[in-house]
């Protein structure tokens, strides 16, 4: 058993939790940071060209949380266990497994949008030079989507054997790229052509290959406790099962918050093109909440994972109380200071007075439940690693149906406008929050 293994088994859990997440929450706020600057980027080109953004992003939005969530989180846990067992040679066969899920997701969610594609936009509101972009944006991300995938289940690799820097040092370099790139490709800064919203997807996809390459020299050529032998290839029912028991159920979260965002999409775009802009700015300032959590339920996955590879359920359940509620706290200062300070911030990015009044609603009733959300997703993750899905999966069901119904309802039934599609999404926010600490509570890790 290496070092980092017996670490995630033996040191006290608080100081493990802070060292472990503390390189990944770095990591993901700088890439919060970029995304926000994008966004600051896009918003130099109109109002228009920010709806655009806003009809592509469950697009973004899913095909991230599949790969680096649903099927990183797969992968991480079965590394993670295996490694607990103090089996090296199942963790490096179950590598290859995952690259070729990663391969075939790629292009499974390319295929699906080349046959339907274009009519979701359509659902979502996107007409004429809005939805071409909206296409343009989408054709060229989930054509390098493979960049995308790979980079998510390698890195995904690493953290499963406790290395957390590397991928989160990596993620910082990439960041730098991208940022670079998206001011040259969007706005045509240091002599590159201006491609518009385009350009975003060009420097996420390269930075995605950036990643994947580095990661590939990483895992076969250093010491790590699991490296890409060509002599561990082989493909196993077995071992496709065990990522497969984690990703299937894990992979509906992704799709039921994805349809969440479509549905609250097709509810705001009816209130014109402003409105539109003003929720596309909200819902991507989420992202300051992200990383955070993220950098915490990576680590939990890990930590429990390992744990529950070596049938140390307690001491699992102490990880996950102790990463839940601390993921819960940091996003709920970092909602309410949003929801207090709006005119501070919102004025960045929105172009016109009435953008600037939606996104202000929309993060003075959503952010003071962010304390729910990063509960929530920090829970996932760590019930992920526990190979324990079935309350992560009710609670994100609940999630949709609430804040579906509500807005549904806030519209055509009371008339409450955007003021009650958007009580409703706080309230399904909470909810799902709520749900999945009442579930460890009652032991599902232990039911699992």
């Amino acid at each position: 058993m290496d070092k980092r293994t017996e670490e995630l088994l033996n040191n006290p859990i608080l100081p493990l939790l802070v060292r472990m997440s503390a390189p990944n929450t770095l990591a993901f706020f700088i890439q919060a940071i970029v995304v926000l600057t994008e966004i600051w980027f896009i918003s130099k080109l109109g109002t228009a060209s920010l709806a655009a953004v806003a009809l592509a992003f469950p697009v973004l939005m899913l095909t991230q949380q599949m790969a680096f969530g649903a099927l990183g989180g797969a992968v991480t846990s079965s590394i993670a266990r295996s490694l607990g067992a103090g089996d090296t040679e199942r963790a490096e066969k179950l590598l290859w497994h995952a690259l070729l899920i990663a391969s075939c997701g790629a292009l499974l969610f390319l295929l699906a949008f080349l046959i339907g594609g274009e009519a979701l936009l359509k659902i979502l509101g996107g007409e004429g030079l809005l939805l071409q972009e909206s296409l343009s944006y989408c054709m060229i991300f989930l054509t390098g989507g493979i960049l995308i995938w790979l980079s998510g289940s390698l890195s995904a690799a690493l953290r499963g054997m406790g290395n957390m820097r590397f991928p989160a040092m990596l993620m910082i370099i990439s960041s730098g790229i991208q940022i670079i790139l998206s001011g040259g490709f969007i706005l045509g800064w240091f002599g590159l052509p201006k491609l518009g919203i385009v350009g975003a997807a060009v420097s996420v996809v390269t930075s995605g290959g950036f990643m994947s390459l580095i990661m590939f020299l990483k895992l076969s050529t250093s010491s790590n406790a699991v490296k890409l032998r060509f002599s561990s290839l082989s493909f196993e029912k077995e071992l496709f099962n065990d990522i497969f028991d984690v990703f299937l159920p894990a992979s509906l979260a992704p799709v039921f918050t994805v349809g969440t965002v479509l549905v609250l999409t097709g509810l705001v775009g009816q209130f014109g093109t402003s409105a539109l802009a003003g929720y596309g700015i909200g819902s991507r300032v989420e992202f300051l909440m992200i990383p955070l959590v993220f950098g915490i339920g990576t680590a939990m996955t890990a930590m429990v994972g390992t744990n529950i590879g070596a049938k140390n359920i307690e001491r699992a359940e102490r990880i996950g109380w102790l990463g839940g509620i601390s993921a819960g706290f940091f996003a709920g200062i970092i909602g309410i200071i949003l929801a207090l300070t709006p005119e501070l911030w919102v004025n960045i990015f929105a172009t016109d007075e009435a953008t600037y009044l939606v996104t202000k609603q929309y993060i003075q009733i959503v952010g003071f439940c962010y304390a729910f959300q990063g509960l929530g997703l920090s829970l996932y993750f760590a019930s992920q690693g526990a190979n324990a899905m079935k309350w992560p999966i009710i609670a994100t069901i609940t999630r949709f149906i609430v804040a579906a119904l509500g807005g549904w309802m806030a519209v055509y039934w009371f008339s409450s406008g955007l003021t009650g599609v958007f009580y409703s999404a706080a309230t399904a926010m909470s909810l799902f929050g709520l749900m999945l600490i009442i579930s460890l509570k009652l032991g599902a890790w232990r039911k699992s």
